[in-house]
């Protein structure tokens, strides 16, 4: 192909769609260049879904120069997913924001382009850290912007932002002493070498390279990079590996309250990234207080909406796909006779989904662990039902935040029964009456929700520590409701028996199983001996829920 002498609408557009791609192939190595074991491993898979929604848009949108980069805006701030997911919006509208203004994409504009990207995304963060993507852009724009001085073509402004992002990103460790420990290099930083990437092989026909396989920190690593914590802890008072949920929301607010804004979430949490402008806003944030999070907005005048809260904590796998919700056409308001009171249910599983409609759902969510649905999410389904009054059950504690939003949103009556797991919404449906209202249900489910103990088993994606003992990559670990995790084998058969030890007592009178994706019956086998042999009163139901990630879920009464 011929070298690009000129970055044109068409070359900007077909950057970003292979960026997206190029991210969506490394993805996997990114996130595990993480520090911590939990939370937040999803630098990559955040990355590649704000893309996704920056080519949405594009799709949608005209060729030329204006509507591409309108799109690329518009897309990046309304699509960004977690922490590098806003930064990276915020990188991507800076680009954008400069080119279209241009009347021809020059080397110089280029250069100037990532001038700004580099501004702006240091603006967006309340707290910035060197050592970070925010190096990586800075240095990258810089030697961009040197070279285009000194006359270099657009190809050759490209590789000196290329070799100077490289160079800064091998030496994030250096700068962030908790990388060095661990013995990673940024990944967020990873993850924007990639954009460069994208530019040179559509201006120059240079091949993205290939995923790299990380390993990621290693048992010692984690190690020093607790003691490591421990000192910054020691020195600041703020230990940021406590703050347990992200929030993120878009907000309505007046450009010149954001700085107000900026410093309130200063004060309830960490890793704030806010970007936007003309009154609409993509926020992110890492607090303990998710209500006071949603009040520094409300007390500067600001309306929050499509509030997404996630329990970082609860992360024990990497994000999977985007949640979606879906609302099975044979339970859809319109082919149900209408009820006094209906039922919406956040479901993890095809199996769980159907068994959710058996007992009466009529609006079924996708989602749970991992796969978090959004306020607006719910909403439609709430909306779809064939009742003035609704039950949410969200059978997450993640998600309870999220669905406590819908009573704003929505002319109907909804009350939440703030359900942490599956099978507690399964055990509360046993009690539904369609033909009751909201308040006589909410009460009766919530009392029968509460009565049923329930445990769950999955893999370990990384090596850590844990009240129990040490967890290596690849254990499979039995985690208990409230408790957290309770034992760890080197088998699923293993900790699924430790679990049932830990749950099921000798006075208990029936055990829900839910298989996952990855159950066989030989595991179900092993489960059903040791119920037979070591609480032979027990009754025992089965059924398959279909979930992924977690081949096992219980409910014992």
């Amino acid at each position: 192909m011929a070298t690009l002498e000129r970055f044109s609408p068409d070359a900007l557009r077909k950057t970003v769609i292979t960026f997206r791609d190029a991210m969506k192939a490394h993805a996997a190595g990114i996130n595990r260049l993480n520090v911590y074991p939990v939370p937040d491993g999803d630098t990559g898979t955040n990355m590649a879904r704000t893309l996704d929604a920056v080519v949405a848009e594009l799709d949608a949108a005209e060729h030329g120069l204006e509507p591409t980069c309108d799109a690329i805006s518009h897309g990046s701030l309304m699509g960004a997913r977690g922490n590098s997911g806003v930064i990276l919006s915020q990188i991507l509208r800076g680009v954008a924001s400069t080119l279209k203004g241009a009347t021809e994409g020059t080397a110089l504009k280029v250069a100037e382009a990532l001038k700004a990207a580099s501004a702006a995304a240091y603006l967006s963060v309340l707290k910035p850290i060197e050592g970070t993507i925010l190096t990586v852009v800075r240095e990258s724009a810089d030697a961009a912007h040197t070279a285009a001085q000194d006359g270099e073509s657009l190809v050759g402004v490209l590789r000196a932002a290329r070799l100077a992002g490289k160079s800064a990103l091998d030496r994030t460790p250096e700068m962030l002493p908790v990388l060095k420990d661990a013995g990673v290099v940024d990944a967020g930083g990873a993850g924007f070498m990639l954009l460069l990437d994208a530019a040179l092989n559509v201006v120059d026909g240079v091949p993205i390279p290939e995923p790299e396989e990380f390993e990621g920190p290693t048992a010692e690593q984690l190690d020093a990079v607790s003691h490591r914590r421990q000192e910054v802890n020691a020195k600041t008072g703020v230990d940021v590996s406590e703050l347990q949920y992200e929030v993120m929301y878009f907000m309505d607010l007046d450009d010149a309250q954001i700085q107000p804004f900026k410093e309130g979430w200063g004060e309830i949490g960490d890793s704030i990234v806010v970007v936007g402008g003309d009154g609409l806003w993509n926020c992110h944030v890492h607090t303990n207080d998710v209500g006071a999070a949603i009040e520094v907005a409300l007390d500067l005048g600001g309306r929050p909406k499509q509030i997404r809260v996630t329990d970082l904590f609860a992360e024990m796998a990497e994000v999977g796909e985007a949640a979606h919700a879906h609302l099975d056409a044979a339970r859809a308001g319109g082919g149900l006779p209408p009820v006094t009171c209906a039922i919406v249910a956040v479901s993890s599983g095809e199996g769980l989904s159907e068994l959710f409609g058996q007992l009466g759902v009529q609006g079924v969510v996708s989602g749970g662990q991992t796969l978090n649905p959004s306020t607006a999410e719910l909403l439609s389904a709430v909306e779809a039902v064939n009742a003035q009054q609704v039950i949410v059950l969200p059978n997450n504690k993640n998600i309870i935040p999220v669905a406590e939003q819908l009573n704003d949103l929505s002319s109907k009556t909804i009350i939440v029964v703030p359900t942490k797991t599956m099978p507690e919404g399964l055990a509360s449906l046993v009690v539904y009456d369609p033909e009751a209202d909201a308040t006589t249900n909410a009460k009766a489910m919530n009392q029968a929700s509460v009565s049923v103990v329930t445990g769950e088993v999955t893999q370990a994606v990384r090596a850590t520590k844990s009240d129990v003992g040490p967890i290596d990559k690849g254990d499979w670990i039995a985690i208990a409701r409230g408790e957290g995790i309770v034992a760890v084998a080197g088998t699923l058969d293993g900790a699924t028996v430790a679990l049932l030890e830990h749950l099921v007592e000798p006075q208990c009178e029936i055990v829900t199983i839910v298989e996952g994706l990855d159950a066989t019956a030989g595991h179900t086998d092993v489960v059903q001996a040791w119920l037979d042999e070591h609480r032979p009163k027990v009754q025992v139901e089965v059924h398959r829920g279909g979930q992924p990630l977690y081949p096992y879920l219980f409910g014992v009464e």
